[in-house]
């Protein structure tokens, strides 16, 4: 679906669900009083949106597991975000429920078969890692937990998202999302308003992918065969493609002027995208006119075949988005723009990501509080005052350091 669709559909259905299912719920309490658990048996998590989100919410599922080795972890996501949370192994395939959100029809059936799901295994705990999305707060209140973790705003600018939540986490513009997600495990237990009053969680790297023995060389013999002229070159990938939020892409223009000047330089450069993001990598080709310059968009077969081309990459280059997040699980040196969102909040958390932003008054414009949806007029100064020249600069000492 269309994410403009997404949001008017959140806003005109999601408002008045969520102000019934708080009525709800206050006529419930005054009935039978507030619910009480001691230690949860069985946890949901639910985290529809984008795939780097799962990435930097490991912290938090490796937190919950500490913390409730008993538990029983559950998920509910979208069907085309289901490979990486696969990847990350943080539970078991078949405690994971997924919507299809690419039409409404569809999304609407698999809704009514998650919630039957969800409602049939009784659990204690439900966490809504969304920021302020009316959707995923209906899908929590509605899973029939005991305990509703979630952001809110209290007295703060925020999207409505219902009352219904007895365990309100203040979102918090100042902390990086990953420890937010760990805030929400404090929460279960904790008490107060707002709640969870502790210092900040420290977070690390999340642990590497790992893979078979022999897998990684196999998958870069391929690669070899099918484009010959990467032999023996170090290559550069390059993620141009803004996806959903175009506003986060840095131009076009200076994706070519950086491929040409690495390409004077003697590496090879690889286009990298999902097949919507072909038209772009093309027009950065038929610009560069050099035989080292490859499109590989739409080559790569899922995540865990790119991750493998990352271990023979010698840099990425990429606007924000999933492939920074997921080059924090390999050790390949990576630049990431940011600008209309902040790195303080949504870096990737490993020593070889290298963040490129510019704060400028107006930065960061898309926020949980404005549902993403940016006052920009799409010329986005935070990310065209990063010129070619600074990138050059920083990718040349990176790449004088990689094998």
């Amino acid at each position: 679906m269309n994410i403009n669709f997404q949001r008017a559909v959140d806003r005109l259905a999601g408002v008045p669900i969520c102000a019934a299912l708080s009525l709800i719920e206050k006529l419930r309490v005054s009935l039978v009083g507030a619910p009480k658990v001691e230690r949860p048996r069985r946890i949901l998590i639910v985290l529809l949106s984008e795939m780097g989100s799962l990435v930097l919410a490991q912290p938090m599922f490796a937190e919950l597991k500490r913390r409730y080795p008993n538990a029983e972890l559950h998920m509910l996501m979208f069907r085309k975000n289901r490979e990486v949370l696969d990847l990350l192994g943080v539970m078991p395939k078949e405690n994971v429920i997924t919507l299809n959100d690419k039409a409404l029809g569809e999304f609407a059936g698999d809704s009514i078969k998650a919630l039957l799901k969800m409602r049939s295994l009784d659990f204690d705990v439900v966490i809504d890692c969304e920021l302020f999305s009316r959707a995923s707060s209906i899908f929590s209140y509605l899973s029939g937990a005991k305990l509703h973790v979630g952001f809110h705003p209290h007295t703060q600018e925020g999207l409505y998202r219902g009352t219904f939540m007895n365990r309100k986490v203040m979102y918090n513009p100042y902390r990086h999302l990953s420890q937010q997600f760990l805030t929400m495990v404090d929460a279960i237990e904790s008490s107060g308003t707002p709640i969870a009053k502790a210092p900040a969680h420290e977070v690390s790297a999340p642990p590497m992918l790992q893979f078979d023995a022999g897998e990684v060389e196999d998958i870069t013999a391929q690669l070899l065969k099918d484009f010959p002229v990467l032999q023996g070159k170090k290559l550069v990938l390059v993620y141009p493609d803004g996806g959903l939020l175009p506003i986060r892409a840095w131009p076009p223009a200076y994706y070519k002027r950086l491929c040409d000047e690495l390409l004077k330089d003697g590496y090879a450069v690889g286009l990298i995208g999902l097949p919507d993001a072909k038209p772009l990598a093309l027009e950065i080709v038929a610009h560069c006119k050099h035989d080292l310059c490859i499109d590989l968009t739409g080559y790569t077969k899922s995540v865990r075949h790119l991750l493998a081309i990352f271990h023979h990459a010698s840099l990425l280059v990429t606007n924000d988005g999933g492939p920074g997040q997921f080059a924090a699980l390999t050790p390949l040196q990576t630049l990431v723009f940011f600008g209309p969102e902040t790195p303080a909040l949504y870096s990737p958390l490993a020593p070889n990501i290298h963040c490129l932003y510019t704060s400028l008054s107006c930065s960061p414009c898309l926020t949980a509080y404005n549902h993403r949806l940016s006052p920009c007029d799409g010329n986005n100064q935070c990310l065209q005052q990063i010129t070619p020249e600074q990138v050059l600069l920083q990718a040349r000492t990176l790449l004088q350091g990689a094998h």
